[in-house]
């Protein structure tokens, strides 16, 4: 019969040997036996009141469960190696039973390799770029004295001139093979276009991979191409790339080469040359540490070359805040860019930078990264090189910026972890009354025969169990925060005792009947008062510990 969502999570959290309270080596004898007196102590027979049949045929059905498992070998084997979660993967039920643990071990990475298979199957990786250009060069070309003022202006002009979205996805084939689609639209100052293409990866060895790709627009044409990737050595990787686009004007071919090697533990240098449309040599050298990003890059081509240079200091911080500079010339004139990049949430990123060239102008550029998502926003505010323009394009991201985190992301991510919070403390709160609640049931189901046992012990003066404790145990003088830490377990102790003696295996003790876990992920410890022929005894034991009563040296000397 199917088990509920409630039951499985009970059982997931069960300890079978400790259900039992038998040991990891215990034989099949010891096994039946816990088992019949459990069974004797929780069958719904023997209720007639109908709660308490309910509830003890939900134990009933947890010590059958945890007997069935045990004493299968082959299942036995199995929850030894992995746990529950062991017996939870599908294919068991065809696998032949007698293998040694490093079969089983085996047999199960096979059968883990093929559910991930299928959750790889079910799997798209989906990534995508919306990129918003924004003209604002009205605000501040007006003021400028060559500026021709536009008829009925008394705002500035402001509009997006350009826009670029892209998206792709991922679908693996195998655990070797991976087909992606992506596809992308631009549009700029009314004219625009498109593209779609397709790519199959296929990983040759753990050295390396090759992909193919298809492609089709509606300006540039078909597009055929060939990309390899190889690891020639621990250090140093190739990457080689040709391609065929069909254009209006004829076959455009294009070929690109880069090798790659390790110089340090922190520092790689590239080498690559590129034949086509946009040929050049390019070398550059990267430098990564834990505070610090630094690139240097030198192109020679047609018709661009260049000499940049960046670097990105990264504070140590909760937030991961990043701030950066880069100068960048060439032919095309000279670049500088500077800004920042700060993580505003679990899986969000924002960041912004000032680029001022000549003859470029001034250009804020606003860039929020979301999960697999990327959103940029570059504003173009003037042609010259302005310093009104330049202070704006910093400050006012600053400012906006604080006023936003101060009175938005403060609170809202303020509130978030005190939800999930206080959410954790219900599911804890709830998980524990409700094995509380279990373990005062099993408590009443247990009271008749406890009762026979104190009898037949008092009357060849054995073992009773006059005081037993079990949690998390505090100093003298904080006797409130104590009770609330520790829960009764004498009823359940002498319900375990058996021909004068009481055997507790190595393993926790929240997990046998009648006990629950009164304070989780704290140490906790086990403390007896007991007679034994008239004389008092007393333990303290670990939670994890074997504990093995009577014994000699527990013995309370009376005082002189």
């Amino acid at each position: 019969m199917a088990a509920s969502t409630e039951d499985d999570f009970e059982f997931n959290t069960q300890d079978y040997y400790s259900l039992l309270n038998v040991g990891k080596e215990a034989s099949l004898e010891e096994l039946k036996a816990s088992y019949r007196r459990l069974c004797m102590l929780y069958h719904p027979d023997k209720h007639r009141d109908p709660e308490l049949k309910r509830q003890a045929e939900q134990l009933f059905n947890q010590v059958h469960q945890a007997y069935e498992v045990l004493s299968d070998a082959h299942s036995r084997a199995i929850y030894d190696i992995f746990g529950k979660k062991g017996l939870e993967v599908e294919g068991w039920e065809v696998v032949e039973r007698k293998r040694t643990p490093a079969e089983i071990r085996e047999e199960y990475e096979r059968l883990q390799r093929e559910k991930e298979e299928r959750r790889l199957q079910q799997r798209t990786n989906p990534k995508g770029t919306i990129s918003v250009g924004v003209d604002a060069t009205d605000l501040f070309d007006r003021y400028d004295d060559d500026f021709e003022e536009m008829p009925g202006g008394g705002f500035p002009h402001i509009e997006i001139n350009r826009m670029h979205i892209s998206q792709s996805i991922e679908a693996p084939l195998t655990n070797t093979d991976t087909a992606m689609l992506s596809g992308s639209l631009s549009t700029h100052n009314g004219s625009g276009g498109g593209n779609i293409n397709v790519t199959v990866r296929r990983v040759t060895s753990a050295k390396g991979w090759g992909e193919l790709e298809f492609g089709a627009g509606d300006v540039l044409g078909p597009l055929v191409g060939l990309k390899v990737f190889r690891n020639v050595t621990s250090r140093c990787f190739l990457t080689g790339q040709c391609g065929l686009q069909f254009s209006p004007r004829g076959l455009r071919p294009s070929c690109s080469l880069m090798t790659a090697r390790h110089l340090d533990q922190n520092t790689m240098g590239y080498l690559q040359w590129r034949w086509g449309p946009n040929s050049a040599m390019t070398t550059s050298l990267v430098r990564d540490t834990k505070s610090s990003h630094f690139t240097l890059a030198l192109q020679l081509g047609v018709p661009h070359s260049y000499l940049m240079m960046s670097y990105q200091y990264k504070f140590q911080d909760e937030d991961q805040t990043k701030v950066k500079g880069s100068v960048k010339t060439g032919w095309f004139g000279t670049v500088v860019e500077y800004g920042a990049e700060r993580k505003i949430s679990r899986h969000s990123v924002l960041s912004a930078a000032v680029s001022i060239g000549v003859p470029q102008g001034v250009t804020l550029k606003i860039k929020l990264s979301r999960a697999s998502q990327t959103y940029l926003f570059p504003v173009h505010l003037t042609d010259q090189l302005l310093p009104s323009a330049v202070f704006y394009a910093t400050a006012g991201p600053l400012l906006a910026y604080i006023a936003i985190h101060r009175l938005i992301i403060i609170p809202y991510t303020k509130a978030q972890k005190e939800q999930e919070l206080e959410l954790q403390r219900k599911s804890s709160a709830t998980d524990i009354a409700k094995k509380k609640q279990e373990a005062e049931t099993a408590v009443l189901l247990m009271q008749e025969s406890v009762r026979r046992i104190i009898e037949a012990e008092e009357s060849k003066m054995g073992l009773i169990i006059l005081n037993g404790w079990y949690g998390k145990f505090v100093s003298d003088t904080s006797q409130k925060q104590e009770k609330a830490k520790v829960i009764d377990v004498t009823v359940p102790l002498q319900c375990l005792v058996k021909d004068s003696k009481l055997i507790l295996t190595e393993a926790s003790k929240a997990g046998l009947p009648g006990f629950y876990d009164p304070c989780v992920g704290e140490e906790k410890s086990l403390k007896l008062l007991y007679q034994f022929r008239g004389v008092m005894h007393q333990v303290i034991s670990a939670d994890s510990e074997s504990l093995r009563i009577p014994k000699q040296s527990h013995r309370i000397e009376s005082e002189s």
